[in-house]
C-alpha cells in the first residue's frame, strides 16, 4: 500500500517557520494548484478574457527539520516549487468541543522551480540553490 502526493503549483504565502519544544523545525507553506474548471455538462469552458476557466485548490504542505530550514529560508509567495510526499489527516477538538477534521501533505522533497520574489529585503534568495 502506497500513500504518495505529488503537487505542482505556486506558494500562496510566504511560509511560516516555527520550532517545536523538542528543538524540531517545522515549516507550513500554501501551494495552489490549478485545473480546467468544467460546466453542468462536464465541459471546459473559457472565461471572459477567453482564456480556459480555471479552479485553484489550496494545499497545506509541512516541512520538517533541514527541508524545513531550506524551505522557510528560500521560498517564498508566489515560487512554483513541486512537493512530494505524503498526504496525512487530523483530527481534533476545539475549544468549544467540536470535532474538527484536517488534510495536509508532510513533505519528503521540495523542487524550485523558479526563484522566489524578491522585496530589496534581506531575503533576495541570492544564495538559494541553483535552479536546473
Amino acid at each position: 500500500m502506497t500513500n504518495i502526493a505529488i503537487l505542482t503549483g505556486r506558494i500562496a504565502r510566504d511560509p511560516e517557520t516555527r520550532e517545536t519544544q523538542g528543538g524540531t523545525n517545522v515549516t507550513g507553506i500554501t501551494v495552489v494548484t490549478d485545473r480546467p474548471a468544467r460546466d453542468k455538462d462536464g465541459k471546459t469552458y473559457k472565461d471572459e478574457n477567453g482564456y480556459t476557466a480555471k479552479e485553484s485548490e489550496f494545499h497545506r504542505v509541512t516541512c520538517f527539520n533541514g527541508l524545513a530550514k531550506t524551505v522557510g529560508q528560500y521560498c517564498s509567495k508566489g515560487q512554483l516549487v513541486s512537493v512530494q510526499g505524503r498526504i496525512h489527516y487530523t483530527q481534533w477538538e476545539d475549544k468549544d468541543g467540536v470535532t474538527r477534521y484536517g488534510t495536509e501533505i508532510l513533505a519528503d522533497k521540495v523542487d524550485f522551480l523558479s526563484r522566489g520574489n524578491c522585496s530589496g529585503d534581506d531575503n533576495d534568495n541570492t544564495d538559494a540553490p541553483e535552479i536546473d
